[in-house]
């Protein structure tokens, strides 16, 4: 086995310990970990971390590289070119704040042993943290909204789906056929998925088999982690479209899935025709009467929407009200305060001299920004 980690130093003892404490023979296990820091002090703790474990005789390799290169993807790369990692068959892949149980091993492996067309199991994330602050009762609304109606729903049809990067485990030789991982985008994760499932490969995700992580309680993390998520997908797609049409190894069925469905729809207009739509042009509508938008545009399509992203996490339902929110400030969010101003205008507007009751669902907007400019919604 092959593990990678990347790094933070709150989560180091939690999750090398994990790792090392995965219920395998200790002679078809490796725990790889993988340093990318800078920090003398931080690479001092790791080395001495993975030497507390080397001494109980567990296989464990602490590697670093000279360069930070390709960031995590160019970590990855050079994690899988040392001979050791020639002795394994499949790469198991933990980040810095994940914790797997110790039967993860036992109740995965066999899926990628018994399957020999599938070349990853994905196992779902629980989030120990979800409770902190509004901002993570929201990412947890979103990401179970994703294993449910993605991940768990193109598993269960055979379709393909993305790879999350981290709490999975891939086959090596399907890896390797694909050309390993690239760093030319900040989603290696989703390059290689894609580039696996465009060899026919197959890909199972495990609803039942849960690996404890942290959501990101600050702004600022929180922020950078959704800037990779929307803008990495989207320049993915330019890359690789033209390799996706010309892909012999898939039918065409496949082509038109992965190119419309989980790339230009998910990745790229979902995102802008909900912001745009719902936070611009529908608030200013209210200052043009001629323009009537029709209530199905307004009220049940929004309503469905709002309806399905919280099925996932019935306890969160009334959180719904914040689901469009972007960028953000430090504590007091310039982006936000804007929008949410502006909104309110709108509202206002609405509710003194328009003839509909948009501006109900304008002030909920309204509320929503404004909560998220003052900083409430985060730690």
């Amino acid at each position: 086995m092959f593990s990678h980690m990347s790094f933070t130093i709150k989560y180091l003892n939690y999750l090398i310990g994990a790792a090392c404490r995965l219920m395998w023979p200790s002679d078809r296990l490796i725990v790889q970990v993988l340093d990318d820091s800078t920090d003398p002090d931080i690479m001092e703790l790791i080395s001495k971390e993975c030497g507390k474990w080397a001494s109980k005789d567990i296989n464990i390799k602490y590697e670093r590289r000279d360069n930070r290169n390709g960031y995590k993807a160019g970590a990855l790369k050079h994690g899988m070119r040392h001979s050791y990692v020639k002795q394994c068959k499949y790469l198991v892949i933990f980040d810095a704040d994940f914790q797997p149980e110790p039967d993860y091993l036992q109740r995965t492996i066999p899926f990628l042993i018994h399957n020999p067309e599938l070349a990853l199991v994905q196992a779902r994330w629980k989030f120990v943290n979800a409770n902190t602050c509004l901002l993570t009762r929201m990412q947890e609304m979103s990401l179970n909204y994703h294993f449910m109606a993605e991940q768990q729903s193109g598993s269960t049809r055979h379709a393909f789906f993305g790879f999350n990067g981290t709490a999975g485990v891939w086959r090596i030789a399907a890896m390797e056929e694909a050309g390993g991982w690239k760093d030319r985008t900040t989603v290696e994760d989703t390059d290689l998925a894609v580039r696996v499932g465009l060899l026919g490969w197959k890909f199972v995700f495990i609803n039942d088999v849960e690996v404890k992580s942290e959501l990101p309680s600050q702004f600022k993390a929180f922020r950078f982690q959704q800037h990779r998520w929307s803008c990495g997908p989207a320049n993915l797609f330019r890359k690789m479209t033209m390799e996706i049409i010309h892909n012999q190894r898939v039918k065409i069925w496949k082509k038109f899935y992965v190119i419309y469905s989980f790339f230009f729809l998910r990745k790229i207009i979902i995102h802008f025709f909900t912001f745009f739509f719902y936070c611009v042009i529908l608030p200013t509508s209210v200052f043009l009467p001629e323009v009537k938008i029709p209530n199905w545009a307004t009220i049940y399509v929004p309503s469905i929407v709002t309806l399905l992203s919280a099925i996932a996490t019935p306890r969160s339902f009334y959180l719904v009200i914040f689901w469009p929110r972007y960028g953000f400030l430090e504590r007091v969010n310039l982006k936000e305060m804007v929008m949410g101003t502006y909104i309110l205008c709108c509202a206002c507007y609405d509710l003194f001299f328009g003839n509909t009751f948009l501006y109900l669902y304008l002030l909920m907007q309204a509320a929503a920004f404004l909560i998220s400019g003052v900083g409430f919604v985060g730690t």
